[in-house]
């Protein structure tokens, strides 16, 4: 069994919908009898095998006919026991569900097949090119995948140092979708794998491209300019010093101002 890139060997109770895809027929029953002790095991079969069929098929054998076994091993199943429970062993054949058309394709198991598989794939279901694929079908593939299109005459798309040739040095897989006098050249290459993006909430000094996390300022409780009240005027703090501060005193104009106290005055 694999070792997933490197990475620590699967057990059944690490399994995912995503991993599922990377091991065997033959690794399924070397898992189950490795974990047949766990009582975690015992108590979520159910998980567990739902987690085995989103990747194989599981026909439960009765009995132990020969001639039933080799029924389904002549179809590419592989027969072995497992034992569910503490009473008995049953007789599982396993067969790996087999990705043939594009409506096969999952975000769990688009990572797990090769930028040549999936031409393979592509070829077989085409008809009016990428554009003919539904959007959801197409998010599956680029989340897996780089695709790039291109549709030139046939007398110019391998034309020498053109978009073609670029792309096949660079690693990517081609399929070519006849159209008429035209070709429609689809390039697929896997997506490195990367990290899942993670939310900062301090700002690092060890940030290589010197970008600064944003610091998000708590107003919560801090009243809007609109909410904010101003207290009246005591008059008992008023005094010649402040009086033109806190009062109106009206126009601006200093002759028109002399000229209402005039009128005043002969009053």
């Amino acid at each position: 069994m694999d070792q997933q890139n490197g990475k620590k060997a699967l057990t059944l109770k690490t399994l995912t919908k995503s991993s599922v895809w990377d091991i065997q027929e033959n690794d399924i029953f070397r898992l189950w009898e490795g974990a047949e002790k766990d009582a975690e095991v015992k108590d979520n079969v159910r998980h567990y095998v739902d987690i085995i069929r989103s990747a194989f098929m599981i026909e439960e054998i009765n009995g132990e006919s020969a001639i039933i076994k080799g029924k389904y091993e002549k179809q590419g199943y592989k027969v072995g026991q497992v034992r569910l429970d503490e009473e008995k062993k049953i007789t599982w054949a396993i067969k790996k569900k087999p990705i043939m058309r594009v409506t096969d394709l999952t975000y769990e198991n688009i990572r797990h097949i090769t930028a040549a598989k999936l031409v393979e794939v592509l070829d077989r279901n085409f008809g009016g090119g990428w554009d003919s694929l539904s959007q959801s079908i197409k998010d599956i593939i680029e989340s897996g995948f780089d695709i790039s299109t291109t549709t030139l005459p046939k007398d110019r798309l391998h034309k020498k140092g053109g978009m073609y040739e670029k792309k096949i040095d660079d690693g990517y897989d081609v399929l070519e979708v006849s159209k008429g006098t035209w070709v429609e050249a689809i390039f697929a290459k896997l997506k490195p794998e990367s990290e899942k993006p993670r939310m900062k909430f301090a700002s690092s000094r060890d940030d290589e491209d010197g970008d600064e996390d944003v610091e998000i300022e708590d107003t919560y409780n801090k009243p809007d300019e609109d909410d904010i009240e101003f207290d009246e005027p005591n008059d008992d703090e008023i005094t010649e010093e402040n009086y033109s501060t806190m009062m109106d005193l009206g126009s601006d104009d200093p002759d028109e101002e002399a000229a209402n106290m005039a009128e005043y005055g002969d009053e």
